[in-house]
């Protein structure tokens, strides 16, 4: 089975979820861009898989850099480079038959530039749609086991509770 590789146009995605958009147009970019990360992370532990955010260097001036954070590689391309360009670059050189690049970008552009190359790709909304599905599994799969662990410790019905209640009255009281 391939390995998958999900890179996300970061700018894209901020631009197309709702709420990380609403950060953007109150000029809060650090907050949307904060709140991507964190959700992303969650999500790549969830899912599994491998994981790149990438940001285009004009928001953010300074030189190409990589960071990790919440254990999810974030990347800022160069001063001269787009998001679009550094994807396209990296797809084709990960792209191989043990490797499956997904691109998360709602450019139509860059969506068929990477399709070319042989990466696999989905909007920004479908990775919205996604992350949300999986929250409620999350949220779904922890109801289930808090429920198990309580069904565990009542094992016990509660005309044996008060037997057991009687034998220890009767035996502290010899």
């Amino acid at each position: 089975m391939k390995k998958q590789l999900l890179l996300i146009d970061g700018y894209n995605v901020i631009g197309s979820w709702p709420e990380l958009n609403k950060l953007k147009l109150e000029d809060r970019l650090a907050d949307a861009r904060d709140a991507l990360i964190h959700t992303i992370s969650e999500y790549k532990k969830y899912r599994d898989i491998d994981m790149k955010i990438i940001f285009d260097a004009m928001y953010v001036p300074g030189l190409s850099k990589k960071d990790n954070k919440y254990d999810l590689d974030i990347i800022w391309t160069s001063k001269d480079e787009t998001a679009d360009s550094y994807i396209e670059a990296y797809a084709r050189q990960k792209q191989s038959r043990f490797v499956q690049v997904v691109v998360v970008t709602s450019d139509q552009a860059e969506q068929w530039t990477v399709f070319s190359a042989g990466a696999l790709r989905i909007s920004s909304r479908e990775l919205l749609r996604d992350v949300q599905r999986s929250k409620k599994e999350i949220k779904s799969h922890v109801k289930n086991y808090s429920n198990q662990l309580n069904a565990q410790r009542l094992t016990w019905s509660d005309d044996q509770l008060l037997r057991l209640e009687q034998l220890r009255d009767n035996l502290s009281k010899d």
